[in-house]
């Protein structure tokens, strides 16, 4: 039982009130009768237990506000090691709080080495155990990624971010209160030294053993142990306010105040950030990248011109470089210059001498160690070390790689590919991310002007026929789009109705038709290649498809999601601009014998999908279910990366909701069994789809086969018998499996796609265990029958 008796007489390590929790006092994740899943603090404003997850079969063991719209996470216990669910129980017993599995297993939540008597937790969010009257544990002292009013970062500790806004494993950052002093933002697993650093206060050798101290008026200062205030950080605000500063998953430390609002709820207001511009966070690229914002608000990454990235595994990876040493050394190669203009990197040291730009181009060129030549105020630096911190800047910097004539001039690697430029499509030369070559003339054409002459004209007089044609109709479909600006809704470039005709040639190439319209190919006027869809349907159904492809695409960036880059709204007509997937969609090729991917490559498949279902459940601000997950909307780009793609039929989740009532929608062979019982579905549906497929990518076929031996018709219930039966060699081509390892790899996705296809939701994994179970680090229990 859990005791809620408020005391007074207690010393406390505040003047806040507090609640009592007696020895033997318990939570259970499965609370029933008097048990309960949390204990909240006498105001009801903070509370700690099990908070809650999207994944059901995890939680946090944490303190948390209770009345703001996310339930703010102010401390964690266990942060990289969250126990399943299963039963589990917190109980203060013995002289410990312990976390303890289906009753058997036990683990010490808190490190505190003498017994408790009692625990609190306090309305200032302070979570204490106590030796009778004695304080011998409190959270405050153990802080995570955040501190609160009363609270301070203690001399020698460090505040860690979260991995993302819904994943609070460690993450990517540091703020350290260092024994010299000095206040200091760091990346995580880097020295302490002033290279790696962000921001500082500069207090270094300022009085001994200063502490980080964050007041009830929201006063942010630095105080030494005799009291003395070495610095303001920020002054005081209203002490009728709640307050907390957290160092945020990219990097930032900020400053929040929370005003209660007349619904009960608290709001929430950055009111000081220690770093204002993302990109000035070191680390948040990883090497030989650098960060730039997209649309002046998202920070992005993109990989430096001679390097890429390795693949998908997260945003903001290291790149490495396009060829090899040996290539370089052996003259295989003729070598060229590229250079790209107002980035910096960390460190360069620039020779005294005076040079040109065609020297230090030279003395790249001539050194197969040379990595980047940096080029400042007639002074170069040859950076031969892993390029570190990349960023804009508004410094006249030139950067010039050596790289292969192979290497495009007019694409450097990205890793999450920039914005289109606003219209006009076509930048000039003096753009700052253009990229120049040396000895690289093109003849310039005489005949472009007169073409482009008579090209514009041709469009224009489509144009004018289109508008005389469709004028009738078009006031009704400006009034449906006039009630909001898309633009504003969205991070996405307007496209004209004249420039994708222009792009596509006239929707000369056709690549594929669908339910809801034809996608053509198109190649803008700087070359990129992009994919145009066409929507057909010009009623409200199609309007409704339109706005949730732009809603859902527009808010979300992920290395296994198909990027909308832009769309037209204009008139009636309604297209959607999209990155160029070059090998088309997963079922072309997952179905043709002749092209069907070998064993690793479909792995690999495998994890990209469900890496991009991880992001739309758990990593978006927003829950996004997909609604229906099937190879033909799996697309590959020219390195096999599958991206997840058409999202017209997605249900956005609000941040307090978890499941939705709507009809039934998907494909046959892929919907979840839920759709049809009339029951609120969850992200589960998409689980199900995601197992269904990953069926048919194991075995190169569909899951329905009307011409096949009749114990094969149904795949699930063949793939079933060949897994009781111990021949899981009959699912997948003779020899097609060499070593050890990739038995073992087909033996744990047949089971991941059965648990997938389960058909009480409940039993199926979450994406975030179906990635854990596919990369082999959570094991594989074996699945019941689906």
């Amino acid at each position: 039982m859990a005791s809620t008796t408020q005391i007074l007489s207690m010393p406390s390590p505040s003047t806040h009130p507090f609640r009592k929790i007696m020895l033997g006092s318990s939570l259970s994740t499965t609370p029933a009768g008097n048990n309960q899943s949390y204990w909240l603090s006498p105001s009801g404003n903070f509370a700690f237990g099990f908070y809650p997850l999207s994944n059901p079969q995890h939680f946090m063991i944490g303190v948390w506000m209770t009345r703001t719209p996310e339930k703010t996470l102010i401390w964690t216990a266990n942060r990289d090691d969250p126990p399943r669910r299963n039963g589990t129980s917190i109980i203060l017993t013995s002289g410990q709080l312990l976390l303890r599995n289906r009753g058997i297993q036990e683990k010490p939540i808190t490190n505190n080495s003498i017994s408790a008597t009692s625990a609190a937790i306090f309305d200032n969010g302070n979570f204490v155990l106590y030796r009778h009257t004695q304080v011998i544990w409190q959270s405050f002292d153990m802080p995570t990624d955040t501190i609160v009013s009363g609270q301070r970062l203690l001399n020698g500790y460090e505040l860690l971010s979260s991995y993302s806004d819904t994943i609070f494993s460690s993450g990517k950052f540091r703020l350290k209160m260092q024994k010299d002093g000095n206040l200091v933002l760091y990346p995580i697993n880097t020295n302490d030294t002033a290279d790696n650093a962000y921001w500082a206060t500069g207090t270094n050798g300022q009085g001994n053993n200063l502490t980080l101290n964050l007041d009830s008026d929201g006063h942010l200062y630095l105080m030494n142990s005799s009291g003395y205030s070495a610095r303001n950080i920020s002054e005081s605000k209203d002490s009728s306010l709640m307050y907390r500063m957290t160092l945020s998953s990219e990097g930032k430390l900020e400053l929040y105040s929370h005003g209660l609002e007349k619904n009960g709820s608290l709001n929430s207001s950055i009111i000081w950030s220690a770093v204002e511009a993302s990109c000035a966070v070191k680390g948040i690229c990883g090497v030989n990248s650098y960060c730039f914002l997209k649309e002046l608000r998202y920070p992005s990454c993109r990989c430096a011109p001679g390097f890429s990235a390795p693949g998908p595994e997260r945003t903001f990876l290291d790149c490495a470089r396009s060829f090899t040493d040996g290539e370089c050394e052996n003259g295989k190669y003729n070598f060229t210059i590229q250079s790209i203009e107002n980035i910096i990197w960390e460190g360069p040291e620039y020779h005294n001498d005076i040079v040109t730009e065609d020297d230090c181009k030279e003395t790249c060129l001539d050194n197969c160690t040379c990595m980047a030549a940096l080029f400042d105020s007639q002074k170069c630096a040859i950076m031969k070390s892993p390029l570190r911190y990349g960023k804009r800047t508004s410094d006249s910097v030139k950067a010039f790689f050596r790289v292969p004539y192979k290497v495009t001039t007019n694409s450097s690697s990205s890793i999450l590919p920039e914005n289109p430029p606003p219209h006009p499509p076509c930048l000039s030369g003096n753009s700052t991310d253009s990229v120049k070559e040396r000895d690289l003339d093109r003849p310039f054409n005489k005949w472009f002007p007169i073409s482009l002459a008579l090209g514009s004209g041709l469009v224009f007089s489509l144009a004018l026929s289109g508008f005389l044609a469709y004028r009738p109709r078009m006031g009704r479909y400006y009034r449906i789009s006039s009630n909001r600006s898309l633009k504003k809704q969205v991070n996405l470039r307007s496209f004209s109705y004249g420039e994708l005709y222009e792009a596509t040639r006239g929707f000369a190439e056709a690549l594929e038709k669908g339910t809801f319209g034809t996608v053509f190919k198109g190649s803008l006027c700087n070359d990129d290649e992009v994919a145009v869809k066409k929507l057909d349907r010009l009623e409200e159904e199609g309007e409704k498809e339109f706005r949730t492809e732009m809603n859902v695409s527009g808010r979300t960036h992920h290395k296994n999601l198909v990027q909308l880059f832009g769309f037209c709204d204009e008139g009636s007509h309604r297209l959607l601009v999209y990155e160029f997937m070059s090998n088309g969609s997963l079922a072309k090729l997952l179905f043709n014998e002749e092209k069907r991917p070998n064993w690793e490559g479909r792995v690999k498949m495998a994890l990209d999908i469900a890496r991009g279902l991880l992001y739309l459940h758990e990593e978006c601000v927003t829950q996004i279910i997909h609604c229906d997950i099937k190879p033909q909307n799996i697309l590959l780009d020219e390195f096999q990366t599958a991206k997840i793609s058409n999202f017209e039929l997605a249900e956005l989740l609000e941040p307090d909701q978890t499941s939705t009532s709507t009809g039934a929608r998907g494909t046959r062979g892929y919907v979840a069994p839920e759709w049809f019982r009339n029951v609120p579905v969850t992200a589960k549906v998409d689980v199900y789809s995601y197992g269904a497929m990953l069926l048919e990518i194991i075995c190169c076929r569909n899951g329905l086969m009307v011409d096949g031996p009749e114990d094969e018709l149904i795949l699930s219930d063949w793939v079933y018998k060949c897994f009781q039966d111990g021949c899981l060699e009959k699912l997948i081509a003779p020899n097609e499996l060499q070593v050890g390892e990739e038995k073992k790899s087909l033996e744990r996705m047949i089971m991941v796609g059965v648990w997938c296809i389960q058909e009480e939701p409940a039993l199926r994994p979450s994406m975030k265990t179906v990635v854990l179970m596919l990369e082999g680090t959570v094991e594989v229990e074996v699945p019941p029958h689906p």
